[in-house]
């Protein structure tokens, strides 16, 4: 019933402007993963931001009459963040579903190709993020998680290759503390490096033997080691909002973890940025900026309506098909901005 609830109120948010085509801009280009500076000092950063996201996309090279499948994540409102769904602009009228493990909001369009061979996505939102501060201070409205977030992914292994960077190691009794420890076993055993291929599918092998990688690889290692150790450990996925204009492109996704202390709830870390950013290394265990906006959390997720793959190894970027065929990435344009409001 809940979910029924929130699909119709969404779905009258969403509609009531229509469901238009709408030509798109020029491409803002990068379909890749952000790189974005912060504040030089912990504190700095902006303590609750208000801007508009624009998730727009553009799918062409697809034969004329063909029908085509998109899934597109939707951000949640949550303790975090305050999402408001703004005037659309899609080839039909949408449906919403969500997944069955991890309550992800999907957004459905089934379209048919017109002569053009092209298609074009825009669904903003009025975003107000909050920045995430760690409390000593005890918590308990937080509740206990599940077996959901102590399990293994399909690249996220709890055995082997990953506990052999904690063999030198005296891990401490108390899990914050412990959690600590494997924050700085990640920071040092991985450099921010995205040269060549392997790096961004958080492939923890992978991350392992290369010591490098992106902000997916930090967080799949950190997940893996914590839950390895009975620490619940979840992956969060969205997009990183640059801070040095008020408006602008938005090149790709960002990614962080959150692990589970009982005495503090869920506690974020953002391990990519204080690789990249030493003088925040403190403040990224247990801090995220106000810089970002979430859509979607976990890994192996699976859409709903059920798509031709198996399940998306995480979920931020639109998932399209035609004909049973996943769309290559290749005809897909990358569209993503945001204005400060």
């Amino acid at each position: 019933m809940r979910t029924r609830l929130w699909t119709l109120c969404i779905v009258g948010l969403l509609c009531l402007a229509g469901c238009r085509p709408e030509k798109v801009a020029e491409a803002i280009p990068g379909p890749e993963e952000s790189t974005y500076t912060v504040g030089a000092e912990k504190g700095t950063s902006t303590k609750t931001r208000r801007f508009q996201f624009r998730y727009r996309f553009k799918v062409s090279g697809v034969e004329s009459g063909k029908q085509v499948r998109a899934w597109l994540p939707v951000p949640p409102s949550n303790e975090h963040q305050t999402i408001t769904a703004s005037d659309h602009q899609l080839p039909t009228a949408p449906t919403f579903h969500a997944d069955e493990k991890y309550g992800n909001r999907i957004l459905f369009v089934e379209a048919m190709v017109p002569e053009s061979g092209s298609l074009s996505f825009d669904v903003p939102y009025e975003v107000v993020r909050h920045e995430i501060l760690a409390s000593n201070e005890s918590k308990t409205n937080d509740a206990q998680p599940g077996e959901l977030f102590l399990a293994a992914n399909s690249k996220v292994p709890l055995e082997g290759k990953p506990l052999e960077l904690l063999s030198d190691l005296s891990l401490s009794d108390d899990p914050f503390q412990k959690a600590n420890q494997l924050y700085e076993v990640v920071d040092k055993h991985v450099t921010y490096n995205k040269d060549g291929k392997g790096w961004g599918n958080g492939d923890v092998l992978w991350v392992c033997d290369s010591g490098r990688g992106n902000c997916t690889d930090f967080h799949s290692l950190f997940i893996s080691l914590a839950r390895s150790q009975g620490i619940a450990s979840r992956f969060e996925i969205g997009f990183p909002i640059p801070t040095d204009a008020k408006e602008g492109s938005v090149g790709g996704y960002h990614c962080w973890a959150f692990f589970f202390d009982a005495s503090r709830g869920w506690v974020p870390v953002d391990i990519s940025e204080a690789d990249k950013h030493p003088e925040l290394k403190e403040y990224y265990f247990g801090g995220l900026t106000a810089d970002r906006v979430m859509f979607s959390v976990g890994r192996d997720i699976e859409l709903v309506p059920k798509s031709t793959e198996k399940s998306l190894n995480y979920f931020v970027y639109p998932h399209l098909e035609v004909d049973g065929q996943k769309v290559s990435r290749d005809q897909i344009e990358l569209q993503f901005s945001y204005t400060d409001l």
